[in-house]
């Protein structure tokens, strides 16, 4: 099927009013870049999802990180988009002056610091789902096969399955899925078959091209139509069915799944990755980080993860809350769905 032939379909669509959720960000801001929302009927709601893992982190992450940058002999090192999420006592960016702390471009930096300087103590900001997952554990691997031990994680590693199960039990107004396409490739599309056939609802994978998006949302819109709620792949060219078995190892190697805390959502069972035992030495105390600090009432950065409200709902959207001075997560990370409205819409 042509794309101008499904724009006709999507455009001209009058059924009942659908809600689909892209859960990842990447999709967010490729479908503002590319007007999805113009090519389509009014009556398709395309709403965000808690596909952004910087977003998810909570406050009480932010700290325990700037308190081992803080600590004698330590240097923590963390991706530049973890570095102006604020925490109680201020941003890593904000403490830079008392913290040690330095951007890294991948978490082998790791290794060659360890070595350069056995007495310091190199820690990494592990925040990821399972796209940056076998990164940390390859790293991991690596150091104990050279043994390096002066190397610590301090994970806030995630899951996306179990939140995606968590919006279908708590909320039944979204229809359908737009499956994060990074992370399927890690996973693959099979995992997303129990859910379609427990929850009712089309999960399909797709790019992040303009016509990848129009083609996943048709695809929801006709399974829909025909009462069908089936898993697709629609990504074939990165993601197979079954997913990266390689990646799937290594990460099984090394880490193991336990409940965690997604800001505005709570604890979730079984959606951390945090290191086995036999990587215990490499752990900065990741376990004791499930508490989150008490948002204001204005802040809906709970609302935004699960798509309940569009980010410029929130009463707190560019009026205290901005990219330059952001009280979340959810407006510093590029992936960020109020960063994107913001810088799309504001």
């Amino acid at each position: 099927m042509e794309v101008r032939e499904i724009i006709d379909y999507l455009k001209s669509y009058d059924g009942k009013p659908l809600k689909l959720m892209e859960v990842c960000g990447t999709h967010t801001a490729a479908i503002f870049k590319n007007g999805i929302r113009d090519l389509i009927s009014p009556k398709i709601k395309l709403i965000s999802g808690p596909g952004c893992p910087v977003c998810v982190t909570p406050t009480a992450y932010i700290d325990a990180c700037t308190a081992f940058a803080k600590t004698e002999g330590h240097e923590l090192l963390t991706f530049g988009d973890m570095m102006k999420v604020p925490g109680t006592g201020g941003s890593l960016s904000e403490n830079k002056t008392s913290a040690n702390v330095s951007i890294m471009y991948s978490p082998f930096e790791a290794i060659e610091k360890a070595k350069a300087d056995p007495d310091k103590v190199i820690g990494i900001a592990a925040v990821g789902f399972e796209t940056t997952v076998p990164a940390y554990a390859l790293m991991l691997r690596e150091a104990r096969k050279q043994g390096v031990t002066n190397i610590r994680l301090i994970t806030a590693l995630k899951t996306v399955l179990p939140a995606l199960e968590w919006i279908c039990e708590n909320q039944n107004d979204v229809d359908g899925f737009i499956c994060p396409g990074h992370v399927s490739v890690i996973t693959g599309v099979h995992v997303y078959d129990e859910m379609a056939a427990k929850y009712g609802k089309p999960f399909v994978v797709a790019g992040f091209e303009a016509e990848h998006i129009l083609g996943c949302i048709y695809r929801i819109v006709r399974q829909i139509e025909a009462g069908e709620s089936l898993s697709e792949n629609l990504y074939r060219n990165a993601v197979r069915d079954d997913g990266n078995a390689k990646a799937l190892a290594v990460m099984n190697e090394v880490f193991e799944t336990g409940p965690a805390v997604w800001r505005g959502l709570g604890e979730i069972p079984d959606s951390g990755l945090y290191l086995k035992d036999e990587y215990a030495q490499y752990d900065a105390g990741s376990r004791g980080l499930s508490e989150d600090m008490e948002l204001p009432a204005a802040c809906r950065c709970g609302d935004v993860i699960v798509g309940r409200i569009n980010p410029d709902q929130c009463p707190m959207f560019g009026n205290g809350c901005s990219p330059i001075h952001p009280y979340g997560p959810c407006m510093v990370s590029a992936e960020g769905s109020c960063g994107i409205w913001y810088r799309n819409v504001h």
